[in-house]
């Protein structure tokens, strides 16, 4: 039997590479006749992963991380119909049964059949049903005829494989945010945040016809990967209020649509950009959004935070100003963005050159031996979004 290794969590501040069994088809007890087994081609270091290594959930250690999988199919199971033995195929980081309520409605990212704790699971991550992650060289995906995306050339997909590695969550959910805050031709935008979420956010109302699209963030590095694919940006630690630096831009001090791509562990603007303040977004985006606009909220909220600034913080209680965004009659869409909604057209778009994603968000290929100090440096806010390769499969 071949050899796997993977991505641990430890401690927090600490991942290290460790060999893992080998995945096999099966659930628990019974066989999976239902999944495949993929050799990773690539998988990706996400922020989401990150709350975890810095300590800010109750992850186990030995957890295997990475819910963002593009691979090769070198095993399906006897029920597997449509997806082949040496298909290239993207894994939406939502686990989905196909077959519950949820599924046929569409909200994927709910599922109500693949986690015993509560709707909703993802692979290789912390109260998500307990799924082995991608951050290795092998993983199993259970209902594969129904979760995965079969890319439709194998070399044109590996040539593109850099951008299409993004269709696993960070496009997907950047386009989320930004279409469920009603970004369309013509909107003005704010988008908090430029990590890979944010970026990949901004690249999308670009492609949604945004006429402008301002990024929000503290770490300059950031916000000059914004600026270099036409994003007008505002860099938080300044002293001016939120309101007064959009008005710079737009002429007035709120936009169409604004979207939320921190979560919870925000930072304060101006004179409190060092200090913790997870409701700051939030509130910042209901001022700064016009009357009956509406808010994306990709960014991540947790109902249990050990390192919470408070109490309240700790059990994912903020004090948000729920009054101003009554007031103002704001549209809110939170939670996991269901993948499968989009990842097809985005990867249509991808294929056709409709947009370059891998070069908004800096792409950044690693080894997988590598990975731990990928986690470092994106701790330290690198701009860039690494791209795992376990097998040397990317081209240079």
């Amino acid at each position: 039997m071949a050899s796997n290794r993977g991505v641990a969590y430890i401690r927090p501040g600490v991942v290290e590479i460790q060999s893992i069994d080998y995945p096999v088809l099966a659930l628990g007890n019974r066989k999976c006749e239902h999944g495949v087994i993929l050799k990773i081609v690539s998988t990706n270091i996400c922020g989401s992963d990150q709350h975890m290594v810095r300590g800010r959930t109750t992850a186990p250690e030995g957890l295997i991380l990475g819910h963002e999988i593009t691979g090769e199919v070198v095993e399906a199971g006897r029920d597997v119909e449509f997806i082949k033995k040496g298909d290239i195929v993207s894994v939406p980081f939502n686990i989905a049964c196909g077959r519950c309520r949820m599924c046929k409605e569409g909200k994927t990212g709910v599922c109500l059949n693949v986690n015993p704790s509560r709707p909703g699971a993802a692979y290789g991550y912390v109260d998500m049903g307990g799924w082995v992650g991608g951050q290795a060289e092998y993983v199993m995906v259970p209902y594969a005829d129904f979760n995965l995306l079969k890319f439709p050339d194998r070399d044109q997909a590996l040539a593109k494989i850099k951008a299409l590695t993004l269709l696993s969550d960070i496009f997907p959910t950047g386009f989320h945010g930004a279409f469920s805050a009603g970004v369309g031709p013509g909107s003005t935008v704010y988008v908090a945040g430029a990590g890979p979420v944010g970026l990949a956010c901004a690249a999308s109302c670009h492609l949604l016809g945004a006429a402008v699209v301002i990024v929000g963030d503290l770490i300059e590095e950031r916000l000059a990967q914004a600026k270099s694919f036409g994003c007008e940006t505002i860099d938080l630690k300044q002293k001016a209020s939120l309101p007064d630096m959009i008005a710079q831009i737009v002429g007035e001090p709120e936009v169409d649509a604004a979207v939320d791509c921190v979560g919870f562990e925000a930072r304060g603007h101006g004179a409190d950009a060092a200090v913790e303040r997870p409701a700051t977004v939030l509130n910042s985006i209901m001022d700064i959004t016009r009357v009956g606009g509406a808010l994306g909220i990709p960014g991540l909220y947790v109902t249990g935070d050990p390192g919470g600034v408070d109490d309240n913080a700790k059990i994912g209680m903020l004090g948000i100003r729920i009054g101003l965004g009554w007031a103002k009659s704001l549209v809110f869409t939170t939670g996991q963005c269901p993948v499968m909604r989009y990842h097809r057209k985005l990867m249509n778009c991808i294929l056709h050159d409709k947009i370059d994603i891998s070069k908004a968000v800096n792409a950044t290929v690693i080894s997988l031996d590598d990975a731990p100090q990928g986690y470092k440096d994106f701790d330290r806010g690198a701009a860039k979004k690494y791209v795992i390769d376990p097998h040397r499969m990317i081209a240079a």
